[in-house]
């Protein structure tokens, strides 16, 4: 499994010659959605659902497939028949990778705001799993080998990320959801993940690949 990091919050696996995209928000590059073959969206929120984007995806291969909580649906009605709900605790295969759906709720930003649906995905090949929450820290009940931790957001604080890492206790840690912070703050949040986290941590650019 490869594991490409694009701006914000989306990700692009590959391996085996398929192609698995989450969260293609209107922050991240387009790019990511090249060659597709599905999509996982977290949930509802601009910077982790570009409809648009999507659907210039799907236009130039519609044999994309979309998998989003219900609540999501609405915003995707332009391209229902692609389109698999998914509901929190489904195990499921996209683009020949076992995804499992955690959570349900995004994390709180203000009680005066309302709550929405949000999953975290566990995605595995095999040989490797890769966690990405969403807007939340809901911690998955199996191991986690990569764990994608929110660095910024105005619905957390950096000890939750902290506390978050701890909990689900991965072989390694990266940043994600990285694009509200400037250069100066984000190397102060990296500096307490990497010595508070209890895991390898790494804040990579927009573009890199893990393996």
């Amino acid at each position: 499994m490869r594991v490409t990091k694009f701006t914000h919050s989306c990700l692009r696996l590959e391996g085996d010659g398929a192609v698995l995209v989450v969260d293609p928000g209107a922050f991240s590059e387009r790019s990511a959605l090249t060659g597709a073959d599905a999509v996982l969206i977290t949930h509802e929120h601009f910077d982790h659902l570009d409809v648009d984007g999507l659907a210039d995806a799907l236009a130039r291969h519609p044999g994309l497939r979309v998998y989003a909580h219900p609540d999501v649906l609405p915003k995707l009605t332009a391209f229902s028949d692609v389109v698999t709900a998914v509901e929190p605790g489904t195990s499921f295969t996209a683009a020949g990778f076992a995804v499992r759906a955690y959570g349900g709720e995004h994390a709180i930003i203000h009680a005066d705001i309302p709550q929405i649906a949000n999953l975290g995905f566990l995605i595995s090949d095999g040989t490797g799993s890769v966690y990405t929450p969403g807007d939340s820290f809901t911690v998955p009940d199996e191991h986690v080998e990569t764990l994608f931790v929110p660095l910024n957001a105005p619905w957390m604080k950096l000890s939750e990320a902290i506390d978050f890492v701890r909990a689900v206790r991965p072989e390694r840690a990266f940043a994600l959801h990285d694009h509200l912070l400037t250069e100066t703050g984000a190397q102060v949040s990296d500096g307490h993940l990497e010595r508070l986290g209890g895991t390898k941590y790494a804040h990579v650019a927009p573009g890199t690949t893990i393996d």
